[in-house]
């Protein structure tokens, strides 16, 4: 009783001025329902079909308000979970050329962004040579990781609540904070590995060795691996990990540039950088996939 009241004309409202809102309509007076209604019905429905703890809905910011009424209906209701709903809500995406509005035209269909994104990439990795010596079937697997990890990375990098302006061509870059730039690190490490392996090198006991100063730094970044993902969930914040994996990578290139690894006499040092590389490779590989990218073996 008083948590709702209905209009002589028969809608039904909820008074909220007492959490500094206003009152909400939740049925019309010829019965029907509006968004708020059907949002409190689905979410009782999912609580109860399947074995959730939290709901968050991944929403944009311009809703902040629908899901701050939401969560006060619920809890008025006696849903315990009403409080503990999550609105996870994240910036615009803006082209260069401005926002993107239905009604004046600009709005990108997302199939045909990401065609144009994954051609880009393969005419940008034929320009660079990246390409050379693929197969037809390779060329397009690669164009595809490469276009579709430009546009993913691009927009994961970011704090998800801000507004970013995306610039399909700054995306595909292979120098600088881009998806490209990580996945060719990535094939560059398999690529050492590949060859370590072809000449018959063994990962033998390195436990002896004494890492210097760039191989500490690259341990220590590997070891932060597991408690960056932790914040990242509970944060909502997949930037965390892209940003994570890509300073991983230059962690990696600089330890590539002054570290010899296939030319080490030194077995066991050797041992030590092919071990340390096959690792890096391991964790750019799972942060990548967490961001729903993949990396190619070659490139």
């Amino acid at each position: 009783a008083g948590k709702m009241y209905r209009k002589k004309d028969g809608s039904v409202w909820a008074d909220l001025t007492g959490d500094g809102l206003d009152h909400k309509l939740l049925l019309r007076s010829d019965g029907t329902s509006v968004y708020m209604t059907q949002d409190i019905g689905t979410a009782k429905l999912r609580f109860q079909d399947f074995p959730i703890d939290k709901m968050i809905y991944v929403v944009g910011n311009e809703q902040n308000y629908h899901f701050q009424v939401l969560s006060i209906l619920l809890d008025r209701l006696g849903f315990k979970w009403g409080k503990d709903l999550v609105h996870f809500s994240y910036g615009m995406v803006e082209l260069p050329e401005g926002k993107m509005k239905s009604r004046e035209g600009t709005v990108v269909d997302a199939d045909d962004l990401m065609d144009d994104m994954v051609s880009t990439a393969r005419s940008v990795s034929a320009e660079l040579g990246k390409l050379d010596g693929l197969t037809d079937e390779e060329t397009a697997a690669i164009s595809e990781m490469v276009g579709l990890g430009a546009l993913k990375y691009f927009l994961l990098k970011v704090d998800p609540r801000k507004n970013i302006t995306f610039n399909p061509k700054e995306s595909i870059d292979f120098n600088g904070n881009t998806g490209p730039f990580i996945q060719y690190t990535y094939a560059r490490i398999r690529s050492v590995l590949r060859k370590a392996a072809e000449e018959g090198m063994q990962v033998e006991d390195h436990s002896a060795v004494t890492p210097g100063e760039r191989e500490i730094t690259l341990i220590q970044a590997l070891a932060d691996y597991p408690s960056v993902v932790a914040a990242a969930g509970q944060s909502y914040s997949p930037a965390l990990i892209a940003n994570y994996v890509y300073d991983l990578v230059k962690l990696y290139n600089q330890f590539y540039h002054d570290c010899s690894i296939l030319k080490e006499t030194d077995t066991a040092v050797r041992s030590l950088r092919l071990r340390l590389s096959s690792q890096t490779a391991r964790v750019i590989e799972s942060g990548m996939k967490l961001l729903g990218i993949r990396v190619p073996e070659r490139m």
